[in-house]
């Protein structure tokens, strides 16, 4: 079997990836895409030749992408069930495939029972659940998102809820987890939530997002990186922050590798042959970390542009990408259609509301670049090749 760090991850938009309605994919909106959906097009990503599938978050929510989180213990019911997800598991394991899944610990939707339970009463319990600064109508939030208040992880019933809600998906299956947000959290949970999980579920998983980009002054106090408010004048290094979850991950996001790739295929507009200077940049930038330490490659995610749309749609600098990516002895994330051409024609714009949907389209499986498919496929099986001598 191909060791973790050989890896290729199959990362999941439940809701846009199969299953889906004609609706508008313009509009924050449920289309329907489910966890039958995935199952019915397992074979797809079985012939791929992925080795982990990445699941975004299926836990109850109000939001089509899932991290509006209403119950962390429930399965969303546009998603499908809690037998949906056994099945979808069971499945993978069968074939071979491991199953990780985004987990959401520093926030919830402000309609989680348990956030309505703390603006009904000063005194109500629940109100130590979340960070105000003056209740009811001000609090800590996910960067400035106040459907999105924050759990304060520095409470201990807090943390306990948080592993409990970790340890009951663990149980029935999943093989790990991506954590969102690791810089909004407090370190001294992370070491509990790791240390004390792996200890139950001794081949779990657990890979960081670290990512910290042009964060006003103003949202520090939501982030809990070490010296945040002396690093933000330095300016704040991507490097350097993902540095910071050594000993207290398995690994993290490598938005590193994304950034490097994009300067220098993309905005130097190099040939899409590898240039000199990023191949010394690159091993340059792996000598920063132990050899244990994971940091799984990416080119696109549902918070940032398609990779084609940043090579302005030229495919062969995506391929030179792949290449790159694929002999990388790291993990690497595929997103979903990335690999049969999806791309968009406007750019993800954090100051733009919803222009994230342009990331997040549907999959098109009626009009899938065959050639490019089969390129990726090909691209796989080299890499699993290598990797599992």
């Amino acid at each position: 079997m191909i060791q973790f760090k050989h890896s290729v991850i199959y990362h999941v938009l439940i809701d846009r990836f199969a299953g889906y309605t004609d609706g508008d994919w313009q509009k924050p909106l449920f289309l329907g895409g489910n966890l039958r959906g995935i199952i019915d097009k397992f074979n797809y990503l079985k012939d791929l030749g992925i080795s982990v599938l990445w699941l975004s978050p299926f836990y109850k929510t109000g939001a089509y992408h899932g991290y509006h989180i209403t119950d962390f213990l429930s399965v969303e019911s546009h998603f499908g069930s809690a037998d949906d997800l056994k099945e979808l598991i069971q499945l993978a394991h069968a074939n071979k495939i491991k199953v990780i899944a985004d987990f959401v610990p520093n926030h919830c939707s402000k309609d989680h029972p348990f956030f309505q339970e703390a603006l009904s009463d000063p005194r109500n319990p629940y109100k130590s659940w979340f960070v105000f600064k003056r209740w009811p109508d001000k609090y800590l939030c996910f960067m400035d998102v106040k459907d999105l208040p924050k759990l304060n992880l520095l409470n201990p019933l807090v943390q306990d809820y948080m592993m409990t809600a970790a340890r009951h998906w663990l149980a029935m299956g999943l093989d790990g987890f991506r954590i969102d947000h690791v810089v909004g959290l407090p370190h001294s949970f992370l070491h509990k939530f790791s240390t004390q999980l792996e200890k139950e579920f001794p081949s779990a998983i657990f890979i960081g997002e670290a990512w910290l980009e042009r964060i006003p002054f103003k949202l520090l106090n939501t982030i809990q990186i070490k010296h945040k408010y002396l690093r933000w004048l330095k300016g704040i290094r991507q490097e350097r922050i993902q540095r910071e979850y050594i000993n207290v991950l398995d690994g993290v996001l490598d938005f590193k590798f994304r950034e490097l790739l994009v300067t220098h295929l993309v905005q130097k507009n190099h040939s899409p042959h590898l240039p000199r200077p990023l191949g010394r940049l690159l091993s340059k930038h792996y000598n920063n970390y132990p050899a244990h330490y994971f940091l799984p490659t990416f080119l696109d995610n549902h918070d940032l542009n398609r990779f084609l749309f940043e090579c302005r749609q030229d495919k062969e600098k995506l391929k030179a990408a792949v290449r790159l990516q694929m002999k990388t002895a790291q993990p690497a994330v595929i997103y979903y259609g990335t690999e049969i051409g999806l791309t968009h024609e406007r750019p993800v714009d954090p100051k733009q509301a919803f222009s994230d949907l342009y990331a997040r389209k549907p999959m098109p499986w009626d009009n899938p670049d065959t050639g490019l498919h089969d390129f990726y496929k090909a691209c796989i099986a080299q890499r699993n090749a290598r990797f599992s001598k």
